[in-house]
């Protein structure tokens, strides 16, 4: 008898456990080309039978340096829990100016959705997750995805969940006029104030955005607490379901990597993209 409730106890247990896929890799995948460049994506694939959801991974690097392998430790935690993720690349500041980045994220969702069959995606369920420039693109991502129209190529660029790390999110102001950010923008808030406005995902937020989950260290000189509020306080004015996590004490570089902050962030993307049975 004892030994019978053991084994009840230990299934029981196995149950609440949350599943961990096996994944393949597949690099170097060319999901769009702007002139001679090709732009690259790594693609992680759980080992599953059915259409699976996916996620957007979007690096930092101050719009300036960095690749898809940066954040590669995201988009591996995210196929061992069922999600394909695709790890992209995209043309980077000063020699490729704002809103070069964007479109080729952009780019990348409209190829993810083009490509679901062939990757077992399931179109109707996509996420982005980025961190610093990342974080910045993929909340505005969120906050002006679309329907499918003739404009776009009659491919829906909108998401269903957004998580956005260390993410400036506001650029309509700065006290020296955001001379700064000339390398990005080609100018400055008095000379080309359209790009300023643009990139600012705070500016498009409204109640048919995204759930969408923020997390930023206290102490991040980069990019204050403010600046990723911006977005959050937006959303959460409009309605939309945001979160935001802030990482007490932590810098940019050490939010990035919080062991907490990363939990609550794949949580909050499984609880948009999978079923309740795998979301745990």
């Amino acid at each position: 008898m004892l030994h019978t409730s053991l084994v009840a106890l230990a299934m029981a247990l196995a149950s609440q456990q949350p599943t961990e896929f096996e994944f393949e890799t597949r690099n170097d995948i060319v999901y769009s080309k702007v002139g001679d460049r090709e732009l690259l994506l790594d693609a992680y694939l759980p080992k599953k039978n059915e259409a699976a959801p996916a996620v957007l991974v979007v690096h930092g690097g101050a719009w300036r340096f960095g690749n898809r392998k940066q954040l590669r430790g995201y988009a591996e935690a995210l196929a061992k829990a069922g999600i394909v993720s695709f790890a992209i690349d995209y043309r980077l500041a000063p020699q490729h100016k704002f809103p070069a980045q964007i479109e080729d994220c952009r780019s990348a969702v409209k190829w993810v959705r083009s490509s679901a069959e062939k990757y077992k995606v399931d179109p109707t369920k996509l996420g982005a997750i980025g961190y610093s420039a990342g974080g910045h693109l993929v909340s505005l991502l969120g906050t002006t995805g679309e329907a499918p129209s003739e404009k776009n190529g009659h491919v829906d660029t909108r998401l269903q969940v957004v998580v956005a790390g260390g993410a400036p999110t506001d650029f309509r102001w700065f006290p020296d006029k955001g001379k700064w950010c000339e390398f990005l923008m080609g100018g400055t808030l008095d000379t080309v104030p359209e790009k300023f406005y643009a990139a600012s995902s705070s500016a498009f937020a409204d109640k048919n955005d995204p759930p969408t989950f923020f997390f930023n260290g206290t102490e991040d000189a980069l990019v204050p607490l403010p600046w990723s509020q911006s977005c959050f306080g937006a959303l959460k004015a409009a309605g939309v379901k945001t979160e935001f996590y802030r990482i007490e004490g932590a810098s940019h570089m050490e939010a990035a990597r919080d062991r907490e902050a990363l939990e609550k962030a794949y949580a909050f993307l499984k609880a948009v993209l999978l079923p309740p049975s795998q979301a745990k």
